[in-house]
């Protein structure tokens, strides 16, 4: 069926190679499933799954990002966070779930159906909509790298079809009051108008003393802990775009990295014949070599900060498996071979003393600026009981309050565009609106840990929502509470499944 759709080739390629080159390096040669074994991935359904089968189904999530199924694929991969691993093995077992219940429901998309998804998939949009060039670039070109076939497209987005089925038939048991609506509307749009009274650990810490004491106590009770940094030297060798190649972009950028994946492929092949030498075979390859200094994870070597991976993967090294595999950078591939090691060591108490001092001083310090914290909360809750003024009773305190930009919990795109501090809102804002979020005017937050430091919020006043385009604004927020509300259920369920499935993970 599929087959009427196929002619020519062009752009959808540049998106599976970006796709294809850090999935063959990272993810096929040297899979990382915590506590899978090596030949097999898991038990469900009273049936082995291999790791073969495993790395065939983490293609199709390669595929289906591809394909810009971003809804499909971040149910399937829900609560595996940002770990490419994790993610990959939540949508593998999902995928497996999916696929029986459907069949266990009877769930058949017709082909129809199917051609109808398919024709409305993002990658596949041009212009003027369906982009007949942009499926038949992928089906020539970008399935064949990946162990795919057109069959796969079709199957996956029956599983989408079917899951949506699902969705719905879950969905039958979701309502949303309309008291709960109009409560959250009006709490995640009205305009919040805050004070907040800083604390400042450093503020705290002057007079602390630590006594002699007490750095013996803290280091018999912490001795396991106190040890020197692992250090880590290395030699590597670089393959990566010349200064003009690093100007290219679109499909020219994809085939020079692809040329540098296969030269990385072949030198890190070479590295796994008997008896290999690195400085050899980088000679054979006439590849420059370059050597570090002993460093930390914590700092490395200055060559190495063109990326966090490099300085990662160096410390994955042993003298067991002194080469790395070909990691990839933005503009290319790095192989690295350990020339040295130095273990952690136990620190003698003089050594970890600073160390010591230093984390009593903060710990310290941490407890009197909340203790302070909370007594301030405890006066500011009893003068608004006594009818007092926050204000002279702040001032009484001698506390300096800052007033705050106004904010809603929730910022539309509108406003975000307006400036990039709201695009990327501050950890202590979200931390702010969180303590805010159930108050009433006139209500004062507990003490407030924020990074190293603390502060108290005051939530001075409410300001109703004043907007023409209220209803329509009121609508959406419904449709999107109604949308988590489902896709939780969803997620729930199929956590459900998989544990009525006996899923089993093998512990290598």
């Amino acid at each position: 069926m599929m087959k009427l759709l196929r002619r020519h080739r062009d752009w959808l390629m540049i998106v599976i190679a970006i796709l294809a080159i850090p999935f063959i390096f990272y993810f096929v040669q040297r899979p990382d499933y915590g506590a899978i074994g090596r030949d097999q991935f898991a038990r469900i359904y009273d049936r082995n799954v291999s790791m073969l089968e495993a790395q065939q189904f983490a293609r199709i999530l390669s595929l289906a990002q591809a394909l810009g199924m971003s809804d499909f694929v971040g149910t399937l991969t829900a609560g595996a966070g940002s770990n490419q691993n994790q993610a990959a093995v939540q949508f593998i077992v999902n995928l497996l779930v999916l696929r029986h219940e459907a069949e266990r429901l009877g769930l058949r998309p017709s082909a129809s159906e199917v051609a109808d998804v398919v024709r409305k998939l993002p990658a596949f949009q041009g212009d003027s909509g369906f982009d007949i060039n942009k499926f038949n670039d992928l089906v020539q070109n970008g399935l064949a790298p990946l162990g795919l076939t057109e069959d796969h497209i079709e199957q996956l987005v029956r599983d989408q079809i079917s899951l949506n089925e699902i969705r719905k038939l879950l969905a039958a048991g979701v309502s949303l009051p309309k008291s709960e609506l109009d409560e959250n509307f009006q709490r995640g749009y009205d305009k919040l108008y805050v004070s907040v009274i800083r604390f400042r650990a450093a503020d705290f810490d002057k007079g602390i003393r630590i006594m002699d004491e007490d750095v013996q106590k803290y280091y018999d009770a912490h001795k396991a802990e106190l040890k020197t940094d692992e250090k880590r030297k290395v030699e590597f060798v670089q393959l990566t775009l010349n200064e003009e190649e690093k100007k290219l972009a679109g499909r020219e950028r994809i085939e020079a990295l692809q040329k540098l994946a296969d030269r990385a492929t072949d030198f890190t092949q070479a590295l796994l014949e008997k008896s290999a030498n690195f400085k050899q075979a980088a000679a054979k390859f006439q590849l420059p070599l370059h050597e570090t200094v002993e460093f930390t994870a914590a700092e490395p070597d200055p060559q190495l900060k063109v990326d966090p991976k490099l300085g990662a993967a160096a410390f994955k090294l042993s003298t067991q498996e002194p080469h790395s595999d070909a990691v990839q950078v933005a503009d290319g591939f790095y192989v690295l071979n350990l020339t040295g090691e130095t273990e952690a060591r136990p620190l003698t108490l003089e050594e970890a003393k600073p160390k010591i001092v230093d984390a009593l001083k903060k710990t310290r310090a941490r407890e009197l600026m909340s203790t302070k914290g909370a007594e301030l909360v405890q006066q500011l809750r009893e003068a608004k009981k006594s009818g007092q003024s926050l204000d002279s009773a702040i001032e009484k305190a001698g506390a300096k309050p800052e007033k705050l930009p106004e904010f809603s919990l929730i910022e539309e795109e509108s406003e975000k565009s307006e400036g990039n501090e709201q695009k990327k809102q501050s950890p202590e804002l979200l931390t702010i609106k969180d303590s805010v979020a159930l108050l009433n005017p006139g209500d004062v937050t507990d003490f407030v840990p924020s990074g190293t430091d603390g502060l108290i919020a005051i939530l001075e006043k409410r300001e109703p929502l004043a907007d023409t385009s209220g209803a329509d604004k009121k609508a959406a927020f419904e449709k999107r509470i109604l949308q988590n509300k489902e896709r939780i259920v969803l997620v729930e369920w199929l956590r459900d499944r998989q544990q009525a499935a006996g899923l089993e993970f093998k512990k290598g």
